[in-house]
């Protein structure tokens, strides 16, 4: 499995890997979609960057997109990482995640940012990025809809 620059041809691809995984709802597959076409637009110099992991068969396992946060000095978001289903659990996410710590890195990035939310649907995504060494810096109550906190990680680069 290798790492690269995603590549207008990803596009279809990515899209259905985001509807396949079941995490998220049509609003969210919108704004994913959005944000990947923004960064077809300006590869590798706008306001997301995104890599994909390609398996043996030249098949997308995962994506990754993040971001420079305006007006901060070298802080980053992650905005999205999704994992095909049928490589869950096989170091996928943790291989673009570090591919992006690393890549932020060089870039003298401070800190990285996540948020998602904290209905069970998304207790994999909190678990994951605790494990990987993401703490919890703030929860902001009933911010998606009423239960649904927006809960906030943090790492340093």
């Amino acid at each position: 499995m290798f790492i690269r620059p995603v590549e207008r041809q990803d596009r279809k691809q990515i899209r259905q890997l985001i509807e396949h995984r079941g995490t998220f709802n049509e609003t969210e597959i919108r704004v994913a979609t959005e944000v990947l076409n923004e960064a077809l637009r300006r590869p590798g110099e706008g306001d997301y960057l995104v890599f994909c992991a390609i398996d043996d068969s030249r098949s997308i396992a995962g994506y990754i997109c993040f971001g420079p946060i305006p007006m901060t000095d070298d802080c980053y978001d992650l905005y999205w990482i999704v994992v095909d289903k049928k490589f869950s659990r096989k170091g996928v996410g943790r291989k673009l995640l570090e591919f992006m710590e690393e890549f932020l890195a060089r870039k003298r990035a401070r800190v990285i940012y996540v948020d998602t939310d904290s209905s069970p649907a998304y207790e994999a995504a909190r678990s994951f990025y605790e494990k990987n060494g993401f703490r919890v810096v703030c929860v902001l109550d009933d911010f998606y809809r009423k239960g649904a906190d927006k809960v906030i990680f943090m790492k340093k680069v």
